[in-house]
């Protein structure tokens, strides 16, 4: 049984997996809004503060807990770069000094695979957030994922085929398997993996190894 605090446990993925930790039998904290308490799943214990201010929550960490940090600005879109930067990267900055702080034993972090052809603010954020992590002393989990399919979001489908002949190719194999899709499901594995598999150092974990943490999870 492992104590997971997590940032973002009323969003799309958040919500998910803290119900997935639950129903395992970890002890499982969200982090949430002041509002936002009736969104939590049930049978989660819910931390009131701000995830962009450290003050409100860092006296309030579990020590040798695993932080869970999935707070980002939804649905990213090359027009949300000033977002990225306001919540994407102040949010990670305030929970890796949270989990410093608060004595965590575990960072689990959702970046983005890179380098990628798109997206170049987005991905620029994400990597300064891994840096900031590498530099906190922190064991952590980096995960590295493009695209996740899942409700509201399967339009990509449409390109497994060409990612399919471009994996085939020895010119292309290595970054269309770096840039492949994955499914909510193979995130959530992997994210239920790494809490229960807690990273000595930095673990980062890019697209074919979301898939594999995900069918060892099952």
């Amino acid at each position: 049984m492992a104590d997971v605090v997590i940032t973002g446990a009323t969003g799309y993925m958040g919500s998910r997996l803290a119900s997935r930790l639950i129903a395992r039998g970890h002890r499982v904290t969200a982090i949430v809004r002041a509002g936002s308490e009736g969104r939590v799943p049930p049978d989660c214990s819910i931390l009131v503060a701000d995830v962009l201010d450290a003050e409100t929550w860092k006296e309030r960490v579990l020590p040798g807990c695993t932080i869970v940090h999935l707070v980002g600005t939804p649905n990213p879109s090359p027009a949300k770069a000033k977002q990225f930067v306001e919540i994407d990267l102040r949010s990670v900055k305030e929970a890796v000094a949270a989990a410093v702080f608060g004595g965590a034993v575990h960072f689990v972090y959702v970046s983005v695979a890179h380098p990628a052809p798109a997206m170049r603010a987005y991905i620029a954020v994400r990597e300064e957030g891994e840096q900031i992590i590498r530099a906190s002393g922190l064991n952590a989990t980096i995960l590295r994922p493009w695209y996740v399919l899942g409700p509201g979001h399967w339009w990509p489908v449409v390109l497994i085929p060409f990612y399919k002949l471009a994996e085939m190719i020895p010119a292309t194999s290595a970054g269309a398997q770096r840039l492949g899709l994955v499914t909510i499901e193979n995130m959530l594995r992997a994210l239920v993996h790494a809490a229960e598999h807690p990273a000595r150092g930095i673990e980062t974990v890019e697209v074919p190894g979301i898939v594999g943490l995900g069918i060892e999870s099952a």
